[in-house]
């Protein structure tokens, strides 16, 4: 029961993208939202995945930055840098005044680097950060030190800062990144899990140039199809009278009680939602732990958030109403069960040493494979990954969901992956799906190769 349990959460992660934000309506008195410069909008993605910016962000991005803002920030980075695990260094930074102008923001993010040995720190906050590219002065090349610092700029600055000394060591996670070509057109291969944990941001450049090099950049769903995720929403709640506590068994419905208000809210607050939608949920946060961003953010909607920014085209392979008819087509006593299960997980998470002998061990054993998937993830090998996740077991097992998630899923994608690279002219495409559609058996990445095309794992 324990292993069957781990495979409906663990096949979930990897398969299915069903990610849909809430619309926020903003009322009438709201002050009008402050909104990022055009040359800082292709930063925001790793800003926000990096916790540099958070969802209100509009409310404050054109201010000038607050000591306590700065000293947020520079705490992110100091986290950032300490992951790379350079030399240290007996830093000699004496005399640096920090403080909210854009000199002082300069120094203050110059302190969390000149702690490490690195090339070029000894000259200094100003020589340093503009080699990097970190600042780059306005058009008659002036810092403007002296001026009083945009939260805007600071933000720019700190992501440039991380992504520099990234690249400049070869660091960040490098993903589940496969090249397949035919003829004139490439089409770049990400296996993605569906949330963010174990630090993994920023990915590493090599992820980044793909998707840079691309025109179109495809997924699942599109995550911008507002109608789309409407209809989703209609999936998931019931329209016809009755409730959660209609379709589960009132011990099941106590506990989604409780969970209810542990999230904050009160304890009918899911009564409109359907089992399935409530166990997807519950799954993804019983895997989150202290390595997951402050934002939470999962990385397709990462890749999608950069991907819009820089303008490229979005294309899906799915829709919302196939992917979400999977779910709803689950059985009413499958349905029970997955939500008990992801529950269950949930629970476990939250109680920690309180729970019971059982739930630690099958919250531990959670822990544990999803971390090694990450590792596998952030160090792109596929064979690593397929040693904590077996996509045989899953295919072979009698769990209602997995034949969905995969057998009925993976030959449309190897379909509209070759469409790609069957399209006329030169083109660059970057498809992101679950890393379980990628691998075998019966992956994206045999399936093309069994078609003719060449594919091989970026260096």
């Amino acid at each position: 029961m324990k292993h069957n349990r781990m495979r409906r959460l663990l096949a979930g992660v990897t398969a299915a993208a069903l990610l849909a934000a809430p619309a926020l309506a903003a009322e009438d008195t709201a002050p009008a939202p402050q909104m990022p410069d055009a040359w800082a909008v292709g930063e925001l993605a790793d800003s926000y995945a990096m916790g540099l910016v958070d969802d209100n962000y509009t409310t404050y991005i054109q201010s000038t930055i607050t000591s306590e803002q700065l000293s947020a920030m520079t705490g992110i980075v100091a986290d950032k840098l300490a992951l790379l695990e350079l030399p240290q260094r007996a830093a000699d930074t004496e005399g640096l005044v920090v403080d909210t102008t854009r000199g002082g923001v300069m120094n203050a993010l110059y302190q969390e680097a000149a702690a490490y040995d690195i090339d070029g720190v000894e000259e200094g906050a100003a020589a340093f950060l503009t080699g990097l590219g970190v600042v780059r002065g306005d058009q008659a090349g002036g810092l403007n030190e002296d001026r009083p610092c945009t939260y805007q700029e600071a933000m720019v600055m700190a992501e440039r800062l991380i992504l520099a000394l990234y690249d400049a060591n070869d660091a960040g996670s490098r993903g589940l990144l496969w090249k397949a070509v035919n003829g004139d057109n490439t089409l770049y291969l990400l296996g993605t899990i569906h949330m963010d944990r174990s630090n993994v941001y920023p990915l590493h450049k090599s992820v980044r140039d793909a998707l840079d090099a691309s025109q179109v950049v495809s997924f699942e769903l599109d995550l911008n199809d507002q109608e789309g995720m409407a209809l989703l929403a209609q999936l998931q709640a019931y329209s016809d009278g009755t409730t959660l506590a209609d379709h589960i068994s009132p011990e099941l419905y106590a506990r989604v009680q409780a969970a209810a208000v542990s999230l904050g809210m009160e304890p009918n607050g899911f009564d409109a939602y359907k089992p399935w939608a409530l166990a997807s949920t519950f799954g993804v946060l019983s895997l989150q732990d202290d390595t997951t961003g402050a934002n939470a953010m999962a990385i397709d909607v990462y890749i999608n958030a950069y991907a819009v920014n820089a303008g490229k085209t979005i294309d899906s392979v799915e829709t919302y109403a196939f992917q979400g008819g999977i779910f709803d087509g689950l059985s009413a006593e499958y349905q029970e069960a997955y939500l008990d299960a992801s529950l269950a997980g949930y629970e476990g998470m939250l109680k920690g040493e309180a729970a019971d002998e059982a739930a630690q061990a099958l919250a531990q054993a959670q822990q544990e494979q999803i971390a090694a998937m990450f590792d596998a993830w952030k160090d792109r090998d596929p064979d690593a990954l397929a040693e904590v996740y077996d996509k045989e077991a899953i295919l072979n097992s009698d769990d209602e969901l997995n034949s969905k998630l995969f057998t009925e899923r993976d030959p449309g994608m190897i379909a509209a992956a070759a469409e790609y690279l069957e399209t006329e002219g030169e083109n660059t495409f970057f498809l992101a799906v679950g890393a379980g559609h990628m691998v075998d058996p019966g992956g994206i990445v045999s399936g093309l190769k069994e078609l003719g095309y060449t594919v091989e794992l970026v260096p």
